[in-house]
């Protein structure tokens, strides 16, 4: 009566034995990569990215005119030294980061620097679900602490506007990264930057051409901006640093 109850119960769970074994294929070394993906979440945050870097700064005279740029990859790629010679720039940006991450990394990769000023450009990246769907909301907490942080230590902040992406590339890059969605993280964080005391840097508008796409000629993937892209860009983020530091 047992056995049949047991029967009676994996039918109703719609349970079955395979007839053939055609499982779907995998890829080489599923183990060494998982052992590699494990390796590589003891650090989700990348906290060793920079470790070298800020001990080689803390080690050095303080500098009045240190200016940091914590961000994601369109941080990370811009080569800082090349577009502002002379200039004691920081490059803090991190492929792929969303604002959490970067909240976590402010003490050792911004603060402990004692910069005068700190460029933040983020967000992009929790647009896209890189870490899970989030709301507008939730993105701006971060945004709001990190810039807390900051004023707290005594360092000026500009927030960056998000640039447009497009589609006129290989790869379109709205699906992930709507423009509607941009616009409305870029709105509030206007309205931010002016209730907080920040400096609003505005890299849309110059970016944006008529459909509100990324202009053609600025990126090479509709997301990340080329050399004449970030030349463009360097004026922008310059005058808005000039700006803080007044």
């Amino acid at each position: 009566m047992r056995y049949a109850a047991l029967l009676a119960l994996a039918a109703a769970a719609n349970a079955q034995l395979l007839e053939e074994f055609t499982p779907s294929r995998t890829n080489c070394c599923l183990a060494g990569q998982a052992a590699n993906l494990a390796e590589q979440l003891k650090d989700w945050n990348q906290l060793g990215r920079y470790y070298a870097d800020n001990q080689r700064l803390l080690g050095l005279p303080a500098d009045p005119a240190r200016v940091v740029f914590l961000g994601d990859s369109i941080t990370d790629g811009w080569k800082l030294e090349q577009y502002f010679p002379g200039k004691s720039y920081v490059n803090r940006g991190i492929s792929g980061q969303t604002t959490a991450q970067m909240l976590v990394r402010m003490m050792p990769d911004v603060i402990a620097l004692k910069p005068a000023a700190m460029v933040l450009l983020a967000g992009t990246n929790d647009i896209s679900g890189n870490a899970g769907p989030q709301t507008l909301a939730q993105i701006a907490d971060n945004v709001r602490a990190i810039a807390e942080l900051a004023q707290v230590h005594k360092i000026k902040v500009v927030l960056c506007a998000l640039l447009p992406v497009s589609d006129y590339t290989a790869r379109p890059q709205t699906q992930r990264r709507p423009p509607a969605d941009i616009l409305k993280f870029n709105a509030w964080l206007k309205q931010y930057a002016a209730e907080s005391k920040a400096v609003y840097c505005d890299y849309h508008t110059p970016f944006a051409d008529p459909k509100g796409f990324l202009t053609a000629g600025t990126s090479n993937d509709g997301l990340h901006p080329n050399a004449q892209g970030y030349r463009k860009m360097a004026p922008i983020v310059s005058a808005a640093i000039a700006d803080a530091l007044k």
